[in-house]
């Protein structure tokens, strides 16, 4: 479903088919304001479709995160001071589930990674004024990785995002991205 999305900061090497997109990042991309660093970026690389209301997205990610701070997931955008982007991030020598929301300064939440030999999926939904971040080792079981307070906004734009503060050349493969109506299901249901 990669038909809708445009670019946000268009990387130098990338390939769209159908249902995959691969990614090569550029140097030094990354998303992030203020908290501790100081510092605003907003040059990371976003394949994304604008949704309007409330929605689920959900995509598979693949690559060889092995530098610090190599990142890939999902980012959910209002503008360049409110979003979201989850997924994995190398840091201190390990692979972290990862999220980091923003409302003017960024945050930084991350979790040890399960083993994700084949990659991982990542599920956001937006539905009456939060988020709720769920990944998956296999496809089929969903647990949560965050819920938070989300802004209400006509219009959002979601959709894979990929960045490495402190290099270029990190591949990425996305595929089976969608994005639907908004997930009903109770808190505590995996699937």
């Amino acid at each position: 479903m990669f038909s809708d999305c445009t670019w946000l900061n268009e990387p130098t090497d990338y390939t769209v088919a159908a249902d995959r997109l691969r990614v090569v990042t550029d140097n030094a991309t990354d998303f992030w304001r203020i908290t501790s660093y100081g510092f605003i970026r907003d040059n990371g690389h976003v394949f994304g479709r604008t949704v309007a209301g409330d929605f689920t997205a959900q995509v598979r990610v693949r690559g060889d995160f092995r530098e610090l701070y190599d990142q890939a997931g999902l980012m959910v955008r209002v503008d360049e001071r409110q979003w979201i982007k989850a997924g994995v991030e190398f840091s201190d020598g390990a692979l972290m589930l990862s999220t980091v929301l923003t409302a003017e300064r960024s945050d930084w939440a991350t979790a040890s990674a399960p083993p994700l030999p084949e990659g991982f999926w990542l599920r956001l939904t937006v539905a009456n004024g939060a988020i709720r971040v769920q990944y998956s080792a296999d496809g089929k079981v969903w647990p949560l990785l965050r819920l938070a307070p989300f802004p209400a906004a006509d219009r959002y734009v979601v959709g894979p995002m990929c960045c490495t503060p402190e290099r270029a050349g990190l591949a990425v493969v996305f595929s089976e991205f969608s994005v639907g109506p908004a997930l009903e299901r109770d808190l505590h249901d995996l699937t």
